[in-house]
């Protein structure tokens, strides 16, 4: 029985075997560690989870089922230190991508069946 895009993604969200994905924003949203996401899901040999070794591939995936990239916004502090800090994590964070979908959402699991490729 193969499983569509979202139900894999979902599937993926809630096992505790990948480290380079999981959900944000309460659930809502679903982050994406890239450089490690490439290696630890893309880069599999023998049992890859998505039909592809590319993240542009799998990016346009989450976009035809109506994912949106969605921006992280850092406040920023007013004293260098603190500034210069939030720098670091920022950049950190600069590798993370977020999408969302209405119609993918951890607390409503129902609504997995309205996600449909665009």
């Amino acid at each position: 029985l193969s499983l569509r895009f979202p139900q894999k993604l979902w599937k993926m969200l809630e096992s505790d075997q990948f480290r380079s994905i999981w959900w944000s924003e309460g659930g809502k949203c679903v982050a994406i560690n890239k450089d490690l996401f490439e290696t630890e899901v893309l880069g599999r040999e023998g049992q890859q989870v998505f039909h592809t070794q590319k993240i542009k591939s799998f990016m346009r995936q989450l976009n035809a089922y109506g994912f949106i990239k969605m921006q992280r916004n850092f406040q920023r502090s007013a004293s260098l230190p603190e500034f210069l800090a939030e720098e670091a994590a920022a950049s950190a964070h600069s590798q993370i991508l977020y999408y969302y979908n209405p119609s993918f959402n951890r607390e409503h699991p129902m609504l997995l069946e309205t996600c449909r490729r665009r």
